[in-house]
C-alpha cells in the first residue's frame, strides 16, 4: 500500500484539480474536455477503443520483444572485443539520434502499411536503451572474477554465459524499463505514418482521426489507452526484474 497509495492519490488529485479547472475557466470542449467528457467517451465507445488498444499493443510488445532480442545480441558482441565496439558502438547512436518521425516514412516503404511498419518503428525506437545498459552491464564485470575464469580455462562464450550475463542482469533489466516506455511512443509514431484506418485501426489512427474530427475527448480517451499500455508492459518488465534478483535484492537489504 505504501507504493500503490501515493500514485493513486496523486492521479485523483489531477483528475479533480482538472476538473475544477474546466469548471472554472470553462474552455470549449474541442479545445479542454472535462474528465466527465473522456470518461463518458471511455464507456460509450469501449468496444472499438479497446480493440485499437488490443492492437497497438500487440505492435507494441512485438517491437519490444524485437528491441529486447536485438539489443541483448548487439550488446553482448560488442562487449566481445573493444576494437568492434569502438567501431560499431558510435554507430548504434543513429538509433538514438535520429528522429523517428523522420524515418517513420521510409518504414512504411520498407515494410509497407500495418503492423510490420509499426512494430519496426516500435523496435527502433527501443532499441538502443537495451545495446548501452547491456554493453555497460557486461563491461562493469568484476575483473578478478574474469581472470578467475581465465585461470580455470574457461573460454569467451562460456565466460559471458556464466559470469558477465548473470552479472549484467540488473543494468539490462533497467534498459528494458526504459526500452518498454519508448516502445510504446514508437508504436504510435509507426502508427500515424503507415497505421491503416477502418473499424480495426489501432490507436494512434484513432487520435489523428479524432483530432480532425475535433473530438478532443476521444483523443484524451486514447492517449490514456496508450498509456496504459506503456504502464502494464513496463510493470511486466519490472516483474521480471523482481523475479530475477529478488535473491540479489534480500542480500542488499
Amino acid at each position: 500500500m505504501r507504493r500503490v497509495l501515493p500514485p493513486v492519490l496523486a492521479a485523483f488529485a489531477a483528475i479533480v484539480l482538472w476538473d475544477v479547472a474546466v469548471r472554472t475557466f470553462t474552455p470549449p470542449p474541442y479545445l479542454v474536455p472535462s474528465p466527465g467528457a473522456v470518461w463518458d467517451t471511455l464507456r460509450d465507445d469501449r468496444a472499438s477503443l479497446l480493440a485499437s488498444a488490443l492492437r497497438t499493443a500487440t505492435s507494441t510488445l512485438a517491437g519490444f520483444g524485437l528491441a529486447a532480442a536485438i539489443g541483448l545480441g548487439v550488446g553482448s558482441v560488442l562487449s566481445f572485443s573493444r576494437s568492434l565496439s569502438s567501431a560499431i558502438y558510435p554507430l548504434t547512436l543513429l538509433f538514438q539520434m535520429v528522429p523517428l518521425v523522420a524515418i517513420a516514412p521510409l518504414l512504411g516503404i520498407w515494410c509497407g502499411n500495418g503492423p510490420p511498419a509499426v512494430i519496426a518503428a516500435s523496435a527502433l525506437c527501443a532499441v538502443f536503451p537495451v545495446i548501452a545498459n547491456t554493453v555497460d552491464g557486461l563491461r562493469s564485470t568484476d575483473p578478478n572474477l574474469r581472470e578467475l575464469f581465465r585461470i580455470h580455462g574457461a573460454g569467451r562464450v562460456r565466460t559471458w554465459w556464466k559470469l558477465e550475463l548473470p552479472w549484467a542482469v540488473p543494468s539490462i533489466m533497467t534498459g528494458l524499463r526504459i526500452a518498454a516506455g519508448l516502445a510504446v511512443i514508437g508504436a504510435i509514431v509507426g502508427e500515424y505514418v503507415a497505421g491503416y484506418a477502418g473499424a480495426d485501426a489501432p490507436l494512434g489512427i484513432v487520435v489523428m482521426a479524432s483530432l480532425r474530427d475535433f473530438n478532443t475527448a476521444k483523443v484524451f480517451a486514447a492517449v490514456l489507452l496508450a498509456a496504459a499500455v506503456g504502464f502494464l508492459l513496463f510493470g511486466a518488465v519490472s516483474g521480471l526484474s523482481w523475479l530475477l534478483l529478488r535473491k540479489w535484492y534480500a542480500g542488499v537489504r
